[in-house]
């Protein structure tokens, strides 16, 4: 999920799409949130690891 947001952030900033910009941004944040969730070692949607 961190790496699609990334390539979204890349494309949306060379191609000047906003919205694929603001969909890598949630994509990457909500990818982080849940990569320091599973490696503290809580179960994310009912899987131990994520990633």
């Amino acid at each position: 999920m961190i790496v699609l947001g990334i390539i979204l952030l890349i494309a949306g900033f060379v191609l000047k799409i906003s919205i694929l910009w603001t969909i890598g941004i949630i994509l990457v944040v909500i990818g982080a949130v849940l990569w320091v969730l599973g490696s503290m070692g809580r179960a994310v949607g009912g899987r131990r690891h994520y990633y």
